[in-house]
């Protein structure tokens, strides 16, 4: 009986451990990213646009302006950074992809091309997810219609091959 006990024990615990890495698994291959971030929650953007105000507008501009000359690489080989208005790429790139050039930095290879270096800090250690969306949210709520929709579609066809 006492073996018993053990085997039932036993086949409970690699059960356990089992589901558990079934799980890391599966979180490890699908999208933590967002889904759509929709810019229409005024409380999101207000929230977003005081966050940004701390965290990015130094390099990004108060007015989502970037650095003059943005295109051009600094001494350094680096490029200034990019303003999130309407002129420049940022609306280019679907939500979760945003998500993690935020949380993460620009990771060569997976959020920027291979080798590629940038000054982009990452901020997963300083903001929450929650707060990152927010930032995100305020930068999209300056985009006009066309261009917040253009973004839309990319979204959802991002998130559909994932």
């Amino acid at each position: 009986m006492v073996i018993a006990v053990k085997k039932t024990g036993m086949v409970i615990l690699i059960g356990v451990l089992v589901l558990g890495v079934g799980v890391f698994v599966y979180k490890s291959f699908t999208d933590s990213g967002p889904a759509f971030i929709d810019p229409s929650d005024q409380a999101l953007v207000i929230q977003g646009k005081e966050i940004y105000t701390n965290n990015c507008a130094s390099c990004h501009g108060a007015e989502l302006q970037g650095q003059p000359e943005w295109r051009i690489r600094l001494a350094s080989g680096r490029l200034p950074a990019p303003p999130h208005d309407k002129t420049g790429h940022t609306w280019h790139h679907p939500d979760a992809m945003l998500f993690d050039m935020v949380k993460n930095g620009l990771v060569p290879g997976k959020t920027a091309p291979p080798r590629y270096e940038s000054d982009m800090p990452a901020y997963g250690n300083l903001l929450t997810d929650d707060e990152i969306v927010a930032v995100i949210a305020y930068i999209k709520s300056s985009w006009p219609p066309k261009v917040l929709q253009a973004q839309k579609e990319t979204t959802l066809q991002y998130q559909s091959r994932r």
